[in-house]
């Protein structure tokens, strides 16, 4: 689950980076079929990549196993480096600590296809649709994708749910206890969909929607709540104490959990 809204806080974004490594382990990843669709939908020229908000590189080495060349734009220097360290032995991978909003891209420089893997909602909404338009040479694509992760087992997502409230007296806005999502980027009733087809400098809008499930243990389903913002924000100390709690409760059920992951993936291109 991630933090999927129109309007970034931009102290936000750069928490992740406090926990690099454990976002990296946490994380999952994203489908193969969604890496065919996206270098389908954007043709030869999407082997020419721009990915916006890179991370430790969950996309990237999907992206790069292709033959992909990607320059990669990160904020959190932390991540970079995580993201550096993993793709050292690949060859048609730069990493780039910054911005994209204030990325002085090299002048000329425009890509096939602009990529962003659980990171869009962070980009400025002033600014993000003309830089994507400006990194894009005419006709390039846009792919941006987001995952959704769910509990898949009532039972023990209501007793998370409990003690959460015990914890917290509340609970997080978008986050892996909704038996529904609340606020997501998964139709095209959403921001995306919409700011998307306000823009006249894009068409040929595509959105598809991809659902897997796999097992997590303990300690993953920990790692994972702790690679997220809304728990990262929290005091230590009750941080500690609810994922304590946490932790009891998935042990009680067997020290595993399933986990339901839906992948929403929007595309277009320029138009030009």
């Amino acid at each position: 689950m991630t933090d999927i809204h129109a309007q970034p806080d931009p102290e936000r974004r750069k928490v992740f980076g406090e926990v690099a490594e454990q976002y990296e382990s946490a994380r999952p990843g994203y489908p193969e079929q969604l890496v065919d669709d996206v270098l389908e939908f954007a043709g030869p020229q999407g082997r020419d990549a721009l990915e916006v908000g890179a991370g430790t590189g969950k996309a990237t080495l999907a992206f790069a196993a292709r033959g992909v060349r990607l320059t990669c734009v990160e904020p959190d220097p932390r991540m970079a480096a995580v993201l550096e360290r993993k793709t050292a032995g690949l060859g048609g991978v730069t990493v780039v600590a910054g911005e994209f909003e204030s990325w002085p891209r090299p002048a000329r420089r425009r890509f096939g296809l602009l990529l962003s893997a659980q990171a869009w909602h962070w980009v400025d909404p002033v600014l993000r649709w003309e830089l994507a338009k400006a990194a894009l040479v005419p006709g390039g694509a846009v792919a941006l994708f987001w995952n959704d992760w769910y509990l898949s087992e009532d039972a023990l997502r209501e007793e998370v749910i409990e003690a959460h409230l015990r914890q917290l007296g509340e609970l997080p806005d978008h986050s892996i206890l909704d038996a529904r999502p609340r606020e997501s980027v998964m139709g095209d009733y959403d921001w995306v969909w919409e700011e998307l087809r306000a823009d006249r400098g894009f068409a040929g809008l595509t959105h598809r929607r991809y659902v897997t499930e796999h097992v997590r243990s303990t300690a993953g389903t920990v790692d994972l709540l702790t690679s997220l913002s809304f728990y990262r924000r929290l005091p230590p100390d009750t941080r500690a104490a609810l994922l304590a709690e946490v932790a009891s409760l998935v042990d009680a059920h067997g020290g595993a959990v399933r986990m339901t992951t839906t992948t929403g993936l929007f595309l277009a291109r320029t138009v030009g």
